[in-house]
């Protein structure tokens, strides 16, 4: 199985690629159109904002074969920023498109109810039934690495993996046919997060 991290420019690149080393599943660089032949699994993690990524990845000629790829419900992992990606807009760029695969908009955590912005730190992700194909040996909650300002506000409730709470409980993942995409960062969770690479890598069974 050949799994491809979608590079745009973004940071912490080698933060996935070395933990998806650790749980045996090494992972070549997806940097232009023509890098999405011959892979199997994408992965997309990313750290920044919704309207520059969107406005880079179409500039590195990268939207459209992301946009292909998930409409031919190809195995697809999000992390973070491709996650919120997914959704239809985002409230941090009005005016600017999503992916549109999940029905949803991105709202940011709501700073006069105390809350620190962005949420950052460990947190309990509450898993639901319809993960279980990705939480094998995974504690129930479970603790994992958090850093962002923004949420999906997810409109199908049918596609909510786990929960979090953070003054307001909200979708920290979602998973459809060969697709799970997720808040948190996996490769800042330590052994559960690992844990959790390996297993989503495992399910797609390519």
């Amino acid at each position: 199985m050949k799994l491809g991290v979608l590079d745009y420019g973004a940071g912490n690149l080698r933060s996935v690629l070395n933990a998806f080393i650790a749980t045996g599943h090494p992972a070549s660089l997806v940097a232009g159109p023509r890098d999405f032949e011959g892979i199997d699994v994408l992965v997309f993690p990313g750290q920044g904002a919704f309207g520059d990524s969107v406005r880079i990845l179409k500039k590195n000629d990268l939207w459209q074969p992301l946009k292909d790829w998930l409409a031919a419900e190809r195995p697809y992992l999000g992390i973070c920023l491709g996650y919120q990606l997914l959704f239809e807009a985002s409230e941090e760029a009005p005016g600017i498109e999503g992916l549109g695969v999940a029905p949803g908009i991105v709202r940011k955590f709501n700073a006069s109810a105390g809350l620190k912005i962005p949420h950052m730190g460990w947190n309990q992700v509450r898993w639901h039934d319809r993960a279980s194909h990705i939480t094998a040996d995974l504690p129930q909650p479970s603790h994992l690495y958090f850093v962002h300002s923004y949420y999906p506000e997810v409109r199908d409730a049918s596609l909510i993996a786990c929960t979090t709470d953070y003054g307001v409980e909200f979708a920290s993942g979602i998973v459809k046919k060969n697709l799970v995409a997720v808040q948190f960062h996996p490769e800042k969770s330590q052994s559960t997060g690992l844990k959790l690479l390996d297993n989503v890598v495992r399910s797609f069974g390519v």
